[in-house]
C-alpha cells in the first residue's frame, strides 16, 4: 500500500487477485435512504459502495450509482450473500438476482456474509461464487466475519481462487487480532465495517484526546486508524454532511504516539465490539 501519509480519497489497494478496491467506502446496513446516500457520496467523490442481500437495499444501492451519473467503470460495488442462501446452487441464483436488482452487468466483490451454515454449505458457496468470477459476473471474492479456522477451510480445499479480503468489525475498541494478523499472513485483505462504533464510542477520552490534538472530529480519528492500518474502511451515514466529513482524513495522520494510545484500547475480551457477530466463537 502506498504510505498514509500519501492516501487520497482515490487511493486503492491492491488485491491478491491483482483486482484494485478503494480503501474508502460508503456502508449502507438499514439505511432507510439507500439512494440518496449513495449518490451524495458518489457526487463527493467515493468510489465504493458495500451493501447486501440481507440489508435489502441492492436495487435502491443501484438506483443511487445511476442517480449519480458517474460512470459504472469508476465504481467498486460489493454485495454479499448470507448463511440462509448458502449452497452451490442457491448462490448462483442469489448472485443473479443481486446483479438485477442492482442493475448491473457485473459486480466488483461478493462476499460470504457470514460461516454460520457449516462447513459443508460454506464450501459448496465458494465453489459457486468461483464459478461467477469463472463467467465474469463477479470480478472478486471474499468472505465477511470469517475466522482463521473458516478461511483455512478454504484453503485446505484446494480452491481455484482463494479469499480476496475478509470484511470485519475493525476499530480501537474491537481489534480482533487473531484474525487480523491471521488474514496478513494468508495475504487476505481487511475491510473495517463499524469503524464509527455505531457512535458508542465517540466520547471515549482515547479518541477525544487524538481528536483535539489534530483538531478533528472523533469520527475522522476512528476512520483515520483504519487508513493507518491498512484497511479498507466502510463508514456509514446517510446525511451528505457527515459522508463529506467522514471522508474529510487526508489532511492529517495519526503518529506513533497517537497509534499507541489507540492501540491500547482492545482489551482483547470483545467488550468493545459494537455489533453482534463474534466470529472465532462460530464452529
Amino acid at each position: 500500500m502506498p504510505s498514509t501519509r500519501e492516501l487520497t480519497l482515490a487511493s486503492t489497494l491492491k488485491l491478491n487477485d491483482g483486482n484494485e478496491i478503494p480503501y474508502m467506502g460508503l456502508g449502507v446496513w438499514k439505511s432507510s435512504t439507500c439512494d440518496t446516500a449513495v449518490t451524495a457520496a458518489l457526487k463527493n467523490n467515493y468510489r465504493h459502495i458495500d451493501t447486501a442481500r440481507a440489508y435489502g437495499n441492492e436495487r435502491e444501492v443501484g438506483e443511487g450509482i445511476r442517480a449519480s451519473g458517474v460512470p459504472r467503470s469508476e465504481i467498486f460495488v460489493t454485495s454479499k450473500i448470507n448463511d440462509e442462501d448458502h449452497g452451490y446452487d442457491s448462490t448462483l441464483r442469489c448472485v443473479d438476482e443481486s446483479l438485477e436488482l442492482l442493475g448491473l452487468d457485473y459486480i466488483d466483490l461478493y462476499l460470504i456474509h457470514n460461516p454460520r451454515s457449516g462447513t459443508e454449505k460454506r464450501l459448496e458457496t465458494w465453489r459457486a461464487l468461483e464459478k461467477c468470477v469463472e463467467v465474469g459476473k463477479v470480478r472478486s471474492i471474499g468472505v465477511s466475519n470469517y475466522a482463521p479456522q473458516h478461511i483455512q477451510e478454504i484453503l485446505d480445499s484446494n480452491p481455484k481462487i482463494k479469499p480476496a479480503i475478509n470484511q470485519i468489525e475493525l476499530h480501537p475498541y474491537s481489534q480482533q487480532r487473531e484474525i487480523t494478523d491471521y488474514c496478513k499472513e494468508k495475504g487476505i485483505a481487511l475491510t473495517a465495517y463499524a469503524p464509527l462504533t455505531r457512535c458508542k464510542h465517540f466520547e471515549k477520552p482515547e479518541v477525544v484526546k487524538v481528536a483535539e490534538k489534530h483538531g478533528v472530529t472523533t469520527p475522522q480519528v476512528l476512520v483515520r486508524w483504519n487508513l493507518e492500518k491498512g484497511y479498507v474502511v466502510l463508514p456509514k451515514s446517510e446525511k451528505e454532511d457527515r459522508i463529506k466529513s467522514n471522508a474529510d482524513v487526508y489532511g492529517f495522520s495519526l503518529d506513533e504516539e497517537d497509534m499507541k494510545l489507540l492501540d491500547t484500547c482492545d482489551k482483547g475480551d470483545c467488550s468493545g465490539m459494537v455489533c453482534s457477530w463474534r466470529p472465532m466463537s462460530i464452529p
